[in-house]
């Protein structure tokens, strides 16, 4: 074989054969199912990058549906609130109002009552006082009196009358 120095051209050419052999071996068994495999990877990879972006952009609208919900949650809630505190007080000033009413017709017949009590009270004591005349009148009659002895009798008759009770 040729020879050139210390190296040794057919080993190599031969080695050189086998290698380009083997390369072509690998290629066709090996690196092609090989690289099926990573490819098959690689896109499976990146359907599941975009499935993560798709569930993700997903999750955040749900994010932000929740969010408006919670807000239109708490705008309801404040307006049943108000609606609630404005029908207590619109209840509470009906319940002042019928109070009031009520006791302005309690006052008016208490008043109509003492009214009547009162007119009946004087008309017993115009009775009683027309009685106490005459009796007065009738015992002044029975005596002819001077003025101090009159001033006696009327003392003497208003203690009477104070312990006794005259009869209509």
């Amino acid at each position: 074989m040729l020879e050139l120095g210390s190296v040794r051209w057919g080993d190599m050419l031969f080695s050189l054969l086998m290698f380009i052999i083997l390369f072509l071996l690998l290629r066709k068994y090996a690196f092609g199912p090989l690289m099926n495999v990573m490819e098959k990877r690689a896109n499976q990879i990146e359907k599941d990058l975009e499935e993560a972006k798709r569930n993700r952009a997903e999750a955040e609208k749900l994010l932000a549906e929740q969010r408006a919900n919670l807000e239109q949650a708490k705008k309801d809630a404040k307006t049943i609130l108000e609606n609630a505190r404005n029908t207590s007080e619109k209840q509470a000033e009906e319940i002042i109002r019928a109070a009031k009413a009520e006791v302005d017709q309690y006052k008016s017949v208490a008043r109509k009552e003492i009214e009547r009590e009162k007119e009946k009270a004087v008309e017993a004591l115009r009775k009683e006082m027309g009685q106490l005349s005459v009796l007065l009148a009738s015992k002044v009659i029975e005596k002819e009196l001077d003025p101090k002895q009159q001033q006696q009798l009327i003392d003497d008759f208003l203690k009477e009358v104070g312990t006794k009770k005259w009869v209509q």
